[in-house]
Parts: C-alpha cells; structure tokens; sequence
C-alpha cells in the first residue's frame, strides 16, 4: 500500500527550525526499501514529508521517531 504522511512544526525564528531540521537529517539515512523521508526547511517551519510502499505499521512507527526526535531536538534547543 502507497501512504504518504506530512508533518509540520511551527517555531518562533527561521535560526530555530534550521536547527531542528539539521537535527533530524541523521534519521534520514539508511531507511528500509519502500521509505522514503524528506525534511525541509520553509522559513519558520519545518516539513517532513514520508512516503511509503508497505505496512501502516510501519508508516506509525516512523512517524512515532520522527516525531520522538523532533521532541528531543526541541528541548535540546
């Protein structure tokens, strides 16, 4: 099954959302056949696209990290 899932999270400055988004690279490496996740940086905004030819499972669990990590990257900043 084709899913794709769009993420976006608002911060108070540009130098924020280029911060987090930077954090999240790292997580965009090395995904399973079938994933695809793209982050971009759209002024204060960061979007996070995922795509994906599989298990919803899987789309779930991807989204739980993403969204893990962009947590961690928010109390880190």
């Amino acid at each position: 099954m084709k899913i794709r899932a769009n993420v976006t999270c608002v911060y108070g400055s540009k130098r924020i959302s280029k911060a987090v988004a930077r954090a999240l690279e790292p997580d965009n490496l090395n995904l399973p056949a079938g994933l695809i996740v793209k982050t971009r940086i759209r002024g204060n905004k960061v979007v996070s696209v995922i795509e994906l030819d599989g298990k919803i499972e899987t789309l779930l669990a991807t989204l739980d990290d993403l969204l893990a990590c962009t947590l961690t990257s928010e109390i880190v900043l």
